[in-house]
């Protein structure tokens, strides 16, 4: 599984988990919490004020890896990306240990739940920031309605008789990169759901293990792309 597929895997496992045990809060398709709030506030659904307060926590992850990368400055994409996987592996664990802390029974309200929620959702903020500030010839990894969209399109293409050779092997190059992603974002979901029943938030130990491969990977090959352009 190449690096794509695993961080749309996380995605979805992540916010699938998250949505299962904080009451529909979504921590990686941060803004699909503006329709649950306002269901919640026409008396649908519960924990309004969590799913406020996911926004600033975003904001905050993404913010934390400007900072990182433009503030440090990284010599190679490599090492950036290094950076990110690193810390984004270090929230999740913070998320998994906020989580665990709750114990069995809690409520939207409680302070803990909203501290719990902003943390996962500043680490899928990271995520979403690492595509836009480490150049890296990749899909978008976090919201699938993007790939989906431009699939169907491209799968359409490929059908047509109308459409040139040159269309077609563009499109069929992209459906190639997009579709294993959007897959690996559904089977995520799926595990990230069926984990939070058999295991709780210690589910989430297991995207922390592949964003710790990632940065070793990364470290690994942190001058590959200084080295080809010299």
């Amino acid at each position: 599984m190449n690096d794509d597929n695993l961080l749309s895997a996380t995605a979805g496992y992540v916010d699938t988990l998250s949505f299962v045990s904080l009451f529909g809060l979504f921590t990686a398709h941060v803004t699909g919490n503006f329709v649950l709030i306002g269901g919640g506030v026409a008396g649908y659904g519960q924990g309004v004020f969590l799913k406020l307060m996911a926004f600033p926590a975003f904001i905050l992850g993404v913010a934390l890896s400007s900072f990182i990368i433009r503030g440090r400055n990284p010599e190679t994409p490599m090492r950036g990306a290094c950076m990110l996987y690193a810390v984004q592996a270090l929230l999740l664990l913070a998320f998994c240990f906020a989580g665990v802390n709750l114990g069995p029974r809690f409520n939207p309200e409680n302070w803990a739940v909203v501290v719990c929620g902003m943390i996962g959702a500043t680490a899928m903020g990271v995520q979403n920031a690492h595509s836009r500030l480490v150049a890296r010839a990749g899909v978008p990894n976090t919201v699938m309605t993007g790939n989906v969209t431009q699939v169907i399109l491209d799968a359409l293409d490929l059908c047509s008789p109308r459409v040139v050779a040159d269309v077609k092997s563009a499109a069929r190059t992209r459906v190639a990169k997009m579709l294993p992603a959007i897959v690996a974002f559904g089977l995520g979901a799926v595990a990230g759901a069926l984990a939070y029943r058999n295991f709780g938030f210690r589910a989430l130990l297991l995207p922390v293990i592949g964003l710790v491969w990632l940065a070793m990977q990364a470290w690994i090959h942190r001058d590959a792309a200084g080295k080809l352009a010299s």
